[in-house]
């Protein structure tokens, strides 16, 4: 405060002295008359906090502190919630069988009824389903191709069958076994072999009556033609009383238990 008085008589003196220096006494006296000088009061009291000012512009951003060292691993959170179904594995090798498992209880005993009459009704449908799947095998058969003269039309059936056997099946649809009586039949079902790949079918021709007396399956005798093989017949072991035909045209005498493809044979008239 002392010196801020000080400071001021030392401001007024100045002035004076230039106001002296400036003009003559009167008009100094004059001007000193016509002068104001403000001089400081003392420091008033604090006032009144004023209200919070609009924040300033963001200043500028300041350089990265150093990284920190790494805090005290936190508590383990809750749950998740479920996240989407992953798709399906690939399936696994099967496993090893189980051991069997202990027997189950007795059933309820079954109504009593008079079942001769069903089973004879199944019996006569299973009859029925064993000749439909007979007949559609013969069928399949024809669909696959046949070969035919003026008057004969040749089957072949690719069924392995005993000759007795498949004499009853040539029989059963209005034929017999495949009967090459001359050149150009027989020529005709070596070629009919031959584009089925096969190597031998049986063939109506049999000894089975007469040992040596060999005939054709509808009984009727053999003229003057054969095919037979060089050798042949022979009958081998005493037991072959039946005839096949080989790819080249050929004649054999085999047995008549064996079981092979064969021929049949139908007149067109009947059929």
């Amino acid at each position: 405060m002392k010196r801020d008085l000080v400071f001021l008589g030392s401001l007024i003196s100045l002035v004076f002295l230039s106001l002296l220096r400036s003009g003559s006494p009167q008009h100094l006296a004059e001007e000193a008359c016509s002068v104001q000088i403000l001089v400081p009061g003392l420091k008033g009291d604090a006032g009144e906090k004023g209200e919070k000012g609009s924040p300033g512009r963001p200043g500028r951003v300041g350089p990265s502190g150093e990284k920190g060292d790494m805090g005290d691993r936190g508590q383990k959170g809750s749950v998740g919630r479920h996240g989407k179904i992953g798709p399906i594995g690939s399936k696994g090798e099967k496993g090893e069988m189980g051991d069997v498992g202990p027997p189950g209880p007795n059933g309820e005993p079954g109504i009593p009824c008079e079942c001769s009459q069903l089973r004879k009704a199944i019996g006569e449908m299973d009859n029925q389903v064993a000749q439909l799947t007979t007949e559609l095998k013969f069928i399949k058969n024809a669909v696959a191709g046949v070969r035919e003269t003026d008057n004969k039309i040749y089957l072949l059936v690719k069924e392995e069958k005993r000759y007795t056997d498949a004499q009853l099946y040539c029989h059963g649809r209005g034929g017999n076994l495949g009967m090459p009586k001359d050149e150009a039949s027989n020529g005709l079902l070596a070629s009919y072999i031959n584009q089925a790949g096969l190597t031998r079918v049986f063939i109506g021709i049999n000894d089975l009556e007469r040992e040596g007396t060999f005939v054709y399956s509808d009984r009727s005798p053999m003229q003057t033609f054969n095919k037979w093989r060089n050798g042949e017949p022979n009958n081998a072991y005493d037991e072959e009383d039946c005839v096949e035909m080989v790819a080249s045209g050929g004649w054999n005498d085999v047995a008549c238990h064996i079981t092979m493809y064969f021929i049949c044979e139908f007149d067109k008239e009947n059929v």
